[in-house]
């Protein structure tokens, strides 16, 4: 059965300018929706973060605030607790290409903390594009692509048209202020990427070649729907 990898944040906090640690992970409706659809289109599962560390959702994205209610929390927590591929984690540079046909990464603050740095992501997703197979980000998972950045300055992502979590939706989310740097200023004017954004919190998915992204949570399931098609 064919399968694709989670590549997940093993964050499990986000330091501000000010040396704050925001308690954060990925975000779980981001992680959670895309693996329902990819598991009712019959794919297999894996996963895998820096270092193999077991992954932490953000505790927000776990709340009745953010699930409608207790009991739209409550469902989350119990489907985040069956999804067990995602608490068994690899090490990133453990993943072999050939083995999976599409590769995924979920947002939250936490890739904001561990992703846009980290070699061994970076590498993977560089070889990932070369392959051929498709590469799919939402929200804060693009900043991921930032580690694929050369000493040159140069990425093979640049002047690819995508979406992540803009500017106005950080600052609805109250934290934009405080953070070091945006996901959208970075994913412009460091990746050199042809960044395109819709309202804030509306779905909204952008496809060029084999890079799929999703600009906010709303756009997780979308984004893993048009990646099933597109696998199809």
């Amino acid at each position: 059965m064919a399968k694709i990898l989670f590549v997940i944040t093993a964050s499990d906090h986000w330091t501000l300018a000010d040396g704050t640690r925001q308690p954060a992970g990925f975000w779980a409706e981001e992680a959670i929706g895309p693996y329902q659809v990819f598991k009712e289109a019959g794919y297999e599962i894996a996963a895998a973060t820096p270092g193999g560390v077991p992954p932490t959702a953000d505790p927000l994205s776990l709340s009745a605030e953010f699930n409608g209610g207790e009991e739209g929390a409550e469902r989350m927590r119990t489907a985040l607790r069956e999804a067990t591929e995602l608490a068994r984690p690899m090490r990133i540079e453990d993943v072999h290409i050939d083995d999976y046909v599409a590769v995924f990464c979920p947002g939250g603050w936490g890739p904001m903390e561990d992703l846009p740095d980290n070699a061994a992501s970076g590498r993977l997703l560089t070889d990932w594009l070369a392959s051929g197979k498709p590469v799919s980000l939402v929200c804060h998972g693009p900043a991921a692509l930032l580690a694929t950045i050369g000493p040159d300055g140069s990425s093979p992502f640049s002047g690819y048209r995508l979406t992540g979590l803009s500017n106005a939706e950080e600052k609805q989310n109250g934290l934009a202020d405080r953070a070091k740097w945006l996901l959208q200023d970075r994913l412009v004017g460091d990746l050199k990427a042809d960044y395109r954004e819709a309202d804030p919190f509306t779905p909204h998915v952008q496809v060029d070649r084999t890079l799929y992204t999703g600009q906010n949570p709303y756009s997780a399931v979308p984004l893993a729907e048009e990646l099933v098609k597109a696998l199809s």
